[in-house]
């Protein structure tokens, strides 16, 4: 069976271009996270939302959230389909087949693949492009410095984490500070 990680690192390695686009995987975007986030040169970005299941799928339209701010709750592709969203265009990437591409909404692109288990080629067929839901570069909705800071933090824990499994680590505790005073 194909792990998510592994369908992960298939597409990114065969359909970004790592020296033009910053590609992030499971990015916590806004109150959701982004299996997959591309951000081209210009600031164009593209979620792409892997489903490996119906049940998972149907999900994904259920999923609602509350503004922080005003309090109002909306669905997730209710944001996504009226341009009120952070990303430029959304896709979803699913098994071939999986769903008939006339439930899925017009403004979502979709990706399937096919997973051949006895050579462990996996390859991907586009199926219909996303739309594209604004014109605005990502870097004018989010803070681009902060962007950088946050991922920086999000290697160096990966990297003590990984680090962490294989030797043990002691780390002081920061709090032991604020007690002894």
């Amino acid at each position: 069976m194909l792990k998510i990680e592994e369908l992960v690192h298939a597409y990114i390695h065969t359909h970004c271009d790592f020296e033009k686009e910053l590609v992030l995987t499971n990015y916590f975007q806004a109150d959701w996270e982004a299996d997959i986030l591309i951000i081209d040169a210009e600031g164009m970005s593209h979620e792409i939302e892997i489903k490996l299941s119906k049940s998972d799928f149907k999900n994904d339209f259920k999923k609602s959230y509350v503004n922080k701010d005003s309090g109002e709750k909306f669905l997730k592709h209710d944001k996504v389909s009226c341009g009120d969203y952070v990303c430029n265009a959304f896709s979803f990437l699913l098994p071939m087949g999986m769903v008939d591409s006339d439930t899925i909404p017009e403004h979502c692109g979709i990706i399937e693949f096919y997973h051949n288990a006895d050579t462990w080629d996996t390859e991907f067929y586009l199926i219909r492009p996303p739309k594209r839901l604004h014109e605005d570069s990502y870097w004018k909705l989010n803070d681009k410095d902060l962007f950088i800071r946050k991922m920086a933090l999000n290697l160096l824990q990966r990297k003590m984490e990984i680090k962490g499994k294989h030797e043990e680590l002691i780390f002081k505790n920061p709090f032991d500070l604020k007690n002894k005073k």
